[in-house]
């Protein structure tokens, strides 16, 4: 029997990265209601399995559809969108950016290869800008959460602000700036979770002819589920605290009401306050239930999607730092504007 006291650093390693997950964090949140207010764990516990249920048919879908994508190997299609004329690749990568089947992290290796093929940063930053906001997964998981005409709504800010994006980074180039935009040295990936995704070849979508994207779909849809599983069920039981201990008086003040203050309020806090795409829908339906008003709650859930760790990484890692504030600058701008706009819808 292998000796496990060997590698006592590794052992506690193992334990300090159980202890970071979603299912560890509910189990301490459900703990400390029981200790502290045992009158409403069951009722803490109703509530997110009732809105974990209710979300379930669009978790399904979700689960299907990206393993489907995975497994006949549909992201190859938006490595096309980057050929041609350039105002052609700024609209596509725009709304390819909302469509991919990418996880967040494989958007790093993705860029850095189309950027090492010459891709023109405009059309680049048009993806860079939609990827993060929407995809397949997120577009069902916020319909459940927020409705449909929230979740359709953002997919076209998403759109909306890579185009924007696009081509004003155009304009500014046209212009002279951003002449030498790269970093010289490129990182070349983004950690352990994610390899880069292929971007030549053609699809298969009868993938069940051939026995490896067989094995590919399998452990997509099994991977995928258990990632959304995990963290819709910790979003469900923070909405429930959400809903239960803060006053919605506080929610009002701060971020309710028609005017343009709230929105730009919660564009700014939503920006540093970056919460999972899966995470922020159940949260925001507990925000808005509290008094958050609609524009508000799309501000600050644009801004957080656009300052993700791993959206940001990508930039930082690949070019200069003017064009990282500009990224920056035009998240936190679209995400106002955004706001406005659904606000006045």
């Amino acid at each position: 029997m292998a000796d496990l006291t060997q590698n006592p650093s590794r052992n506690w390693g193992t334990l300090l990265s159980a202890l970071k997950t979603p299912w560890a964090a509910i189990v301490v949140i459900l703990s400390l209601v029981a200790m502290l207010d045992p009158a409403n764990l069951q009722g803490t516990i109703s509530f997110a399995g009732a809105a974990l249920l209710s979300t379930g048919r669009y978790i399904l879908f979700a689960v299907f559809l990206l393993a489907y994508l995975k497994a006949t190997g549909a992201e190859v299609l938006v490595a096309k969108a980057f050929e041609g004329r350039q105002t052609r690749m700024i609209l596509f990568a725009a709304l390819f950016g909302g469509l991919a089947p990418f996880c967040s992290c494989e958007v790093i290796p993705f860029i850095a290869g189309l950027l090492a093929l010459g891709a023109p940063l405009p059309a680049v930053m048009a993806f860079w800008l939609s990827s993060p906001l929407i995809d397949p997964p997120t577009l069902l998981i916020t319909a459940g959460a927020l409705g449909w005409p929230f979740a359709i709504g953002k997919a076209a800010f998403a759109v909306g602000l890579g185009l924007f994006g696009g081509f004003l980074l155009r304009a500014l180039m046209s212009g002279g700036a951003f002449q030498n935009p790269l970093k010289k040295e490129e990182k070349k990936g983004c950690g352990s979770c994610c390899s880069a995704p292929k971007m030549e070849g053609k699809p298969v979508w009868a993938f069940w002819k051939e026995a490896e994207r067989r094995v590919k779909f399998r452990q997509e849809f099994g991977s995928n589920a258990l990632f959304l599983l995990k963290w819709l069920a910790l979003a469900y039981v923070l909405e429930a605290l959400l809903v239960t201990y803060v006053p919605a008086d506080v929610i009002a003040t701060v971020v309710g009401g028609d005017g343009v203050l709230p929105i730009v309020t919660a564009a700014f806090v939503g920006m540093p306050a970056y919460l999972n795409s899966y995470v922020a829908p159940p949260l925001l339906a507990g925000l808005m239930e509290q008094g958050m008003s609609a524009g508000a709650a799309m501000s600050f859930m644009i801004a957080g999607s656009v300052s993700s760790i791993p959206a940001m990484a990508a930039v930082w890692s690949l070019v200069k730092p003017q064009v990282f504030a500009t990224y920056l600058a035009l998240g936190i701008s679209g995400a106002i504007l955004s706001g406005i706009l659904f606000q006045l819808i």
